[in-house]
């Protein structure tokens, strides 16, 4: 093992994930190992980057087959950029949303009108979202 090298044990600690999750990424092609110390399988210490970039396209919604294709892609890979587009725009939507939930919430915090539904800038926030 080289000494730079990282035991799934440390990949685990640093990244929050179990040792089987770990294991999984692997069979799915998300991330390899390095080689074996004993049983147990290293990792260049490359993989944490690789690991935060794949929990960032998780939590921006993007299934595992989704990221395992978009670690291999090439700039040729049309649909995928597509997909991936469609996403950035839906994010901003979400953003977008968000934003003017935490604005209503701040108001609502300090507004004075009793009771708060009847407050005309609130009312407005809400109706801004309504479907």
């Amino acid at each position: 093992m080289r000494t730079d090298e990282l035991d799934i044990a440390d990949v685990a600690s640093r990244t929050g994930l179990t040792a089987s999750a770990l294991r999984f990424y692997e069979r799915r092609g998300l991330i390899e190992s390095s080689g074996r110390n004993g049983l147990r399988r290293t990792y260049d210490p490359a993989v944490l980057d690789r690991i935060t970039l794949i929990g960032c396209a998780r939590a921006a919604g993007f299934t595992l087959a989704q990221i395992a294709r978009f670690l291999v892609a090439t700039p040729g890979d049309d649909e995928l950029r597509k997909q991936m587009a469609a996403k950035a725009h839906a994010l901003e939507e979400d953003i977008a949303r968000l934003t003017r939930m935490r604005d209503s919430l701040r108001h609502a915090a300090t507004c004075t009108h009793t009771p708060l539904v009847a407050c005309p800038e609130f009312k407005s926030r809400l109706e801004a979202d309504a479907p």
